[in-house]
């Protein structure tokens, strides 16, 4: 009959556990097996694979912004558009169109503010170990910098975005449903 072990086994007690094991073990092909069973590492569940998202969910946020730019301000039909059958006061009269609506969303969802704060067109200094995502440096780029140059573009950066979040429920890829008046 098994007796119970202590929860502080003593040396002796978990060597006569060995020897037993040890001599179990030589003695019976079965024992050995369920006794190292016992010893192997007890295995982790699997991690389940992540699900590949398909490129649609990936880009959902891409076309959400897309999406919001059609509906205010009709930016893809402006662009699908050819425009060598329209006049330039036809194109100019869509495109203020198109840029009211687009402003009207790009508000609404986007803070921005200069990269620089220079005014375009300023002389400016670009210090040694400048932000190379702030600046890109363009023209006759040699040496090493300070760089003395001409501010041909403030730049923009991106300081608050509020885009609505993207339902699983709906299909990404529909950037406008189309329209059946009935």
């Amino acid at each position: 009959m098994e007796q119970p072990m202590p929860s502080e086994t003593s040396f002796l007690a978990r060597l006569r556990t060995a020897l037993s094991c040890f001599t179990g073990a030589l003695a019976s092909p079965d024992f050995c097996r369920r006794v190292a069973a016992l010893l192997r590492p007890a295995q982790a569940p699997a991690q389940p694979n992540p699900v590949a998202l398909p490129p649609e969910r990936l880009q959902a946020s891409g076309l959400a912004v897309l999406s919001l730019l059609q509906r205010e301000g009709r930016l893809i039909d402006f662009l699908q558009e050819d425009m060598a059958a329209f006049s330039d006061a036809e194109i100019g009269a869509a495109a203020r169109v198109v840029h009211a609506g687009c402003r009207k969303a790009f508000a609404e969802n986007f803070t921005l503010e200069p990269a620089l704060k220079d005014a375009e067109g300023a002389t400016i200094t670009v210090p040694a170990g400048f932000d190379a995502q702030r600046i890109r440096l363009t023209g006759n780029v040699a040496g090493q910098p300070p760089f003395r140059g001409t501010l041909k573009h403030h730049g923009w950066v991106a300081t608050a975005v509020k885009l609505p979040t993207v339902s699983e429920a709906l299909d990404p890829r529909v950037i406008a449903a189309a329209e059946v008046e009935l």
